[in-house]
């Protein structure tokens, strides 16, 4: 039988989805509660975005499936790439030069651990 999940996703987040993915790879398949002790204390700004998008998860899972929040663990997190904004910055000789910045797609998915 499939386990019940829950997830929450963050669109459009200013952070490039090679920095959140650093961050995604460390707490993939951790228990909820090690993940979020882990980014309380990870010096990153992916970490603190990326700990928001789990405490959602985990209140969908409580809130919307009934599942126990104790054993909750992270069954999936990926980090999408979305739109990147292009901007330009003057150079010499009255040329300019391109600024991607570059945004992401934030996904966590929880479940429960049998």
């Amino acid at each position: 039988m499939e386990t019940q999940s829950a997830k929450a996703v963050a669109k459009t987040i200013r952070v490039s989805a090679v920095k959140a993915r650093l961050v995604l790879d460390e707490i993939r398949g951790k228990d909820v509660d090690e993940a979020r002790a882990f980014l309380r204390h990870t010096p990153n700004a992916a970490a603190t975005i990326i700990g928001k998008v789990l405490k959602s998860a985990a209140s969908n899972a409580v809130n919307n499936h009934d599942l126990n929040e104790d054993t909750l663990y992270i069954k999936e997190c990926y980090a999408d790439e979305g739109i990147t904004l292009k901007r330009y910055r003057p150079r010499a000789k009255g040329s300019a030069s391109q600024i991607l910045k570059r945004t992401s797609h934030i996904t966590v998915v929880v479940a429960e651990r049998e």
